[in-house]
């Protein structure tokens, strides 16, 4: 037998081991340590398994084999594109490898390339402001284009919205599920699921066909911090699940930023305080992408790969760019350019027209109607009934 077809043997043993839903990760690399391998913790008796099992597990696990058809479990997995990688193999996050209890093995859906480039988690709400909504985008896509793949939990909301961006942006992206990885998880994001198996990846340390229950993204979250360089926070509140994923990003020795918000703003509780615990603070695309660069340049060093080439980082804060409003009526531009995040009546809107244009002064009705033509536009969204903000990106 050449080392291919070991290698191969050995995968199917993996897959049937990895597959068991009733042990813990300390306990696979316990198990295979003990029996020198997935194929020979396959054939081991009960007695070794008792070794790092309790009763309770050797029997499930004793049952689970005897139903279990090793090759053809196999084939029925890389039929559907899934592969699964071990800390042995090439193909293992390097990232992953330096957290603590690293994960004996990971599916994955696509095609998983985190280490020849910088990384960085992008978490926050799911229920976001049309403001988190924007930074979520504008950030992602800003990654995406500068060639540093964006990790998240592909969950509703920030996680999501920043990893549709990426790939949007022609950039690459990994989501990280808390789920079987055959399973798309929330199931509105199936298109973000589909696009990310085709240009980036999904990947999971849960059995295939694993739901997505409540106790599995705690551990799911620190695979999400894990994989990455950074971790960068927008919009969190007070006792918010992503700060889980900040704590686990800490003791794994990953930088932390957040995107800063008002004080007023609950969404921004969480982020706040992170800052006065003296988390970094992202204020521009470009002051943050010279940052990655600096750290990525810096883990390389380290690990002995020599420097690596940054893309150029120059350019103009996307954050503060305002909405495009070429081609439109004098009047509509102007009521656009003093829309933001906030949301405003009709009559506060009139106000900062005053300010800005005093030389024509804009009748309550004409604004109401420049707002409705706004939305048609989708340059401004009605949040609640005579309020309305601006939409960018």
């Amino acid at each position: 037998m050449n080392r291919n077809e070991w290698k191969e043997r050995e995968a199917v043993y993996t897959c049937w081991l990895c597959n068991f839903p009733d042990m813990g990760n300390k306990q696979l690399h316990r198990l295979t340590e003990l029996c020198g391998g997935p194929e020979a913790a396959y054939l081991a008796d009960k007695e070794k398994w008792g070794q790092v099992l309790n009763p309770r597990q050797v029997q499930s696990l004793a049952r689970y084999t005897a139903a279990w058809k090793p090759e053809a479990e196999y084939r029925k997995m890389k039929e559907q594109g899934i592969r699964l990688v071990t800390m042995g193999d090439e193909g293992y996050p390097r990232r992953l490898k330096d957290i603590p209890d690293a994960p004996y093995g990971l599916f994955v859906r696509g095609r998983l390339q985190t280490d020849d480039a910088p990384a960085v988690a992008v978490i926050g709400a799911r229920e976001c402001s049309e403001y988190g909504r924007y930074v979520a985008k504008c950030l992602g896509a800003t990654l995406g284009r500068r060639g540093i793949t964006v990790v998240s939990g592909m969950a509703r909301g920030i996680d999501g919205i920043s990893q549709e961006a990426a790939l949007e942006a022609g950039g690459n992206s990994v989501g990280v599920l808390g789920s079987g990885v055959d399973i798309c998880y929330p199931a509105q994001n199936r298109p973000i699921y589909e696009r990310l198996i085709r240009t980036g990846a999904v990947i999971s340390t849960y059995p295939l066909g694993t739901p997505a229950l409540p106790r599995n993204f705690p551990p799911r979250n620190r695979i999400v911090s894990g994989l990455a360089d950074a971790v960068v926070v927008v919009e969190a509140r007070a006792k918010s699940g992503t700060l889980i994923t900040v704590d686990m990003a800490l003791e794994q020795g990953r930088e932390v930023y957040i995107v800063p918000g008002r004080v007023t703003d609950r969404l921004s509780d969480g982020c706040n305080r992170l800052v006065k615990q003296g988390a970094g603070i992202v204020l521009s695309p470009e002051s943050f992408l010279e940052e990655i660069w600096q750290l990525w340049e810096t883990g390389k060093k380290a690990a002995g790969a020599g420097s690596g080439g940054k893309a150029g980082c120059k350019e103009a804060n996307a954050f503060l760019e305002r909405p495009d409003t070429a081609g439109l009526p004098e009047e509509l531009a102007r009521v656009a350019s003093v829309l933001d995040f906030d949301a405003r009546s009709p009559e506060e809107i009139r106000q900062r027209l005053w300010d800005r244009y005093p030389e024509k002064p804009y009748p309550e009705k004409q604004i109401v109607a420049c707002l409705m033509q706004l939305c048609m536009e989708d340059l401004a969204i009605q949040v609640s009934p005579g309020r309305f903000c601006c939409r960018r990106g």
